[in-house]
């Protein structure tokens, strides 16, 4: 029989949370015992998971169990600050949802199809990329690996369930004609290139993170990485317009095939028949999806593409525990 593994979710009342909970299930991740935490307003909940009731343990350091193996944080940056290293300091290797530890030298940032490698020296925290980073990191690394980088420009297409619920909720008021609460303008029949907050160079923070952690992942601090962030009504997906400058020359067959022969990864690249990486087609699926792929011939070795996922899933809970699913086939949990 495998070995069963004492996991802990913090932040399991959240969009997030309850799916690390969904994908735990189906993935069938070796669960022994399972810890459920949440704040104090949420702690006494009730969740059935498995055919069994947990009841939401409220998070404080008295209440952190000492047998966690693993811990799935989602519960924003300033709780990781805080109750992350309490947890690791009980035994628990901690997987973290949030932008707290992602450009910390010593923390591993980790997307499993790209970096895996990383996960060697994690010290007992490990790093979640952002939604929009993590499901390009598939196709860059292909890119990488094959014909070298020179270049990487994006502009997203981000779904409003990536602000989690309250995301969710404003979409949903606003088409009943009520205003937003949660993003500065209506989202409903809008765009907003607006993500995170702005900074003093004129990028937002969303912008700021997609550029720093491509580099940080793919271990390139030099390569040339710019980015606009865009959230569209749209609940769940990210979509991502990819355009890549790359260091050698490439056929676009043999681009198609490394992507198709990629795990993890789904072509749709077939325009004349209209089929195309689209979010409503990736929610609720655990792939990232490539499409649209042709040349750019404004610069030498230039390549477009379009990438979606479900930012929910792989773009956080699946890809949250496919770093601990890692961790268990390299013998390091």
């Amino acid at each position: 029989m495998s070995k069963k593994y004492n996991v802990a979710v913090v932040g399991a009342t959240g969009l997030v949370g309850q799916t690390f909970l969904k994908v735990l299930k189906e993935r069938k991740f070796p669960v022994e015992n399972l810890y459920l935490y949440a704040s104090a307003r949420s702690a006494g909940k009730v969740i059935n998971w498995e055919g069994k009731d947990y009841t939401v343990i409220e998070l404080k350091d008295e209440n952190i169990k000492d047998d966690i193996d693993v811990a799935l944080f989602s519960a924003g940056g300033g709780i990781s600050k805080e109750y992350a290293p309490k947890f690791r300091d009980k035994g628990a290797v901690v997987v973290d949802n949030s932008s707290a530890w992602r450009m910390d030298k010593d923390i591993p940032l980790v997307v499993p199809e790209a970096n895996p490698e990383a996960l060697k020296n994690h010290g007992g925290i490990i790093a979640n990329p952002n939604c929009s980073t993590i499901q390009v990191m598939p196709i860059l690394k292909v890119l990488q690996d094959k014909y070298g980088l020179k270049r990487v420009v994006y502009s997203t297409y981000q779904a409003v369930a990536g602000a989690g619920k309250k995301g969710l909720d404003d979409l949903e008021n606003n088409l009943q004609g009520k205003p937003s609460t949660n993003f500065p303008h209506q989202i409903a029949f809008n765009a907003l290139p607006h993500i995170d907050v702005f900074l003093e160079n004129g990028y937002t923070k969303e912008e700021e993170k997609m550029i720093n952690e491509t580099k940080k992942i793919l271990n390139l601090p030099d390569l040339k990485v710019t980015a606009t962030c865009v959230r569209i009504p749209v609940k769940f997906g990210h979509g991502v317009s990819v355009n890549v400058e790359l260091e050698r020359p490439f056929e676009l067959e043999d681009v198609v095939k490394a992507f198709e022969e990629k795990e993890g990864v789904i072509v749709q690249n077939d325009g004349k028949n209209k089929v195309y990486p689209m979010p409503i087609t990736a929610q609720d699926t655990d792939e990232v999806y490539v499409g649209r792929i042709r040349r750019d011939d404004t610069v030498d070795n230039g390549l477009n593409l379009w990438v979606v996922a479900d930012n929910i899933r792989k773009g956080a809970a699946t890809n949250t525990i496919q770093i601990a699913e890692t961790l268990i086939k390299e013998g390091a949990l």
